[in-house]
């Protein structure tokens, strides 16, 4: 539409006559896009992008749809009729016009406003991994048939009712899910990160743009099943995500950029496509026919007469076999390969860079750099985790201590949104977490006492997706469905069980309760569109671990401890390191010191605490239980 009509000088003459044209970023303004994406919805019974909505001056729309072209063709109304006809119609029929906008505001914020109250238990859980079993693809891994989404939180859930109930299909489902990703065109295996979906039920094209969260996202849940099964393909996957990020999408002072397009030239894909006489080219005959024989690369391609790398039908070790090499030289010989790629790959006309930075997002890959910085201990994560925190702390928030929701070029803008606050939070409770300063800890109750204080409803329960002190649209909405990201309800519940546990602040806890009694009729109708808030609901449930490590740093018995918990898979579990700032904060802990100057983990559940240990066995014991279902 943007270049049929927006661009078009005939559309813009009839637009400036007779309406104010505004363009909305939906990544900016998420009040404003879900709002009128429900109109969309209502109106026309879909919805999508471009949207395009026709209101009056006081914001009550009453047309509304998504693709129009120029000229009216095939059936379809095309935009200079559509803005002729609405002109006349607003003209001669103002009252008609101004009560269809009543209307329509009225029917949608019954539905915008509708959360059902209930109660929430471990059958919701069970209902939940049901649907999920039922819908998984068990050839080609992932939900439905295409396209197909990554959804990692789908994922994570999955993991904790492994975790939790032993069911074996649910981690089989985790593993197949990532491992044709992994194998899939969805996954850059020349520049790494993930597309943000596939178009077709193999995970082969995918749609080229790489977002932020879905990296972030699936960063955790790599993580999180190489804890679980510990194998290192994983983990491997997981820091090949942060190489791309830290890369390509971070800015000079540490926070993180959006997106990249699909497009490069005007040419979707055309960045990431290879035909089999370029690999020849650039590789020679013999590593470039291995290479395509590897990642299906053929003369015919597989998109658009040109190639994906994939490797989707392909057997490495059967490959490895044939070749007489053991599987590390075959590994070794296509890294070769593809480090040739990517350096001609980079001569290309890149895609156009998202570098809004958008605290939300930032917060989600705060969140997964902080979670590889303690499951693989590596300080350079946590490095780039503490840069992108304290960019958004120093840009993003504003004298009177108010997150804002994006910065670019110099600029920070807009109240933050609820997701804005929970997923910061989030990152915030993760960086605690691998580096134990009390900061962080600190910073995460300031936003959560923010969060409460602008969001909360105490009529009902739960949080409005914007503050009570942003600008007031015709509704003021609640989110709850985990979609491309997590909600902002289901991320904050986490969030305030955790802050719960780790300050003793029972308060808190109950505020989750609410969140999960205040949904808890939505979420009933169908758990699998609400897996987020089920994890956090697993974490309500499940009896949670309360860990304190206490000894000097310089201690290698600290390290030992804290190696065990960096090692197992412990989602029910908080971790704090004893120091006497944390007890000034976290008063319960003040006894909790080394025991008689040796380093000591003291283990506590259900408000008892088992005896301090100081051998890392005994402490892997404890930890390595079965939770209790």
């Amino acid at each position: 539409m943007e270049r049929e009509s927006f661009e078009d000088q005939e559309v813009a003459d009839l637009l400036n006559a007779n309406f104010i044209s505004i363009k909305v970023d939906r990544e900016e303004r998420p009040d404003i896009d879900h709002l009128y994406m429900s109109v969309t919805q209502g109106i026309t019974g879909h919805g999508g992008w471009p949207m395009t909505i026709i209101m009056t001056p006081e914001q009550r729309p009453f047309f509304a749809g998504t693709y129009f072209p120029k000229q009216s063709r095939m059936g379809m109304s095309g935009l200079m009729e559509i803005l002729k006809r609405l002109s006349a119609l607003w003209r001669d029929e103002r009252e008609k016009v101004l009560k269809a906008g009543e209307q329509i505001m009225e029917s949608v914020n019954q539905q915008l406003l509708l959360s059902r109250p209930g109660e929430l238990s471990r059958a919701t859980l069970d209902q939940a991994y049901a649907s999920l079993a039922q819908i998984f693809d068990p050839q080609y891994g992932g939900f439905g048939k295409a396209p197909k989404f990554p959804t990692p939180h789908n994922l994570c859930f999955l993991l904790r009712f492994h975790k939790q109930s032993g069911e074996k299909q649910a981690l089989q489902i985790v593993e197949k899910t990532l491992d044709s990703m992994a194998k899939g065109g969805i996954y850059d295996h020349v520049g790494y990160g993930f597309a943000r979906y596939s178009t077709d039920r193999e995970w082969l094209v995918p749609h080229f743009e790489k977002m932020l969260y879905d990296n972030a996202q699936l960063a955790i849940v790599l993580l999180e099943t190489y804890q679980v099964t510990k194998n290192q393909q994983y983990s491997t996957l997981a820091e090949r995500i942060f190489s791309y990020i830290m890369r390509d999408m971070t800015s000079p002072e540490g926070g993180f950029y959006s997106a990249e397009d699909a497009d490069s030239e005007g040419v979707e894909g055309k960045f990431y496509v290879w035909t089999q006489e370029e690999i020849f080219q650039l590789l020679g005959q013999d590593l470039g026919q291995l290479y395509c024989r590897c990642y299906g690369i053929t003369p015919q391609g597989n998109f658009e007469g040109k190639n994906i790398p994939n490797l989707i039908h392909t057997d490495l070790n059967s490959i490895a076999r044939e070749q007489g090499l053991p599987p590390w030289e075959l590994s070794t010989k296509l890294d070769e390969g593809r480090q040739i790629l990517f350096s001609q790959r980079e001569r290309r006309i890149h895609p156009h860079k998202d570098d809004k930075i958008l605290t939300a997002w930032n917060g989600l890959m705060i969140a997964a750099l902080a979670k590889g910085a303690q499951v693989l201990d590596k300080q350079e994560y946590a490095q780039a985790s503490e840069k992108a925190a304290q960019f958004i702390l120093d840009k993003l928030v504003r004298q009177d201590g108010r997150l804002l929701a994006r910065y670019r070029d110099g600029e920070a803008a807009y109240p933050g949104y609820v997701d804005d606050y929970a997923f910061m939070i989030w990152g915030l409770l993760e960086l605690y977490e691998a580096t134990f300063k009390v900061e962080y800890l600190s910073h995460a109750l300031q936003l959560n006492e923010e969060m409460l204080k602008h969001f909360w409803d105490e009529e009902n329960g739960g949080l409005f997706m914007y503050g009570s002190d942003s600008e007031q649209l015709l509704s003021r909405p609640k989110e709850v469905y985990d979609g491309a990201t997590p909600s902002g309800n289901s991320v904050a519940a986490l969030n305030l069980l955790r802050l719960s546990r780790l300050t003793g602040k029972t308060e808190l806890e109950e505020y989750s309760s609410r969140i999960f009694r205040a949904f808890a009729g939505n979420i009933n109708d169908y758990p699998a569109g609400y897996t987020s808030m089920l994890s956090s609901l697993w974490f309500a449930l499940t009896p949670g671990k309360e860990i304190v490590v206490a000894g000097r740093p310089e201690d290698l018995k600290t390290d030992q401890l804290l190696d065990v918990l960096r090692e197992v898979f412990l989602p029910e579990g908080v971790v704090m390191r004893y120091s006497e700032e944390l007890a000034g904060l976290v008063p319960s802990i003040s006894e909790q010191k080394p025991l008689n100057g040796e380093s000591a983990a003291y283990v506590c559940e259900n408000f008892t605490c088992r005896p301090p240990v100081t051998d890392p066995a005994a402490l892997s014991a404890l930890v390595n239980q079965q939770v209790n279902t």
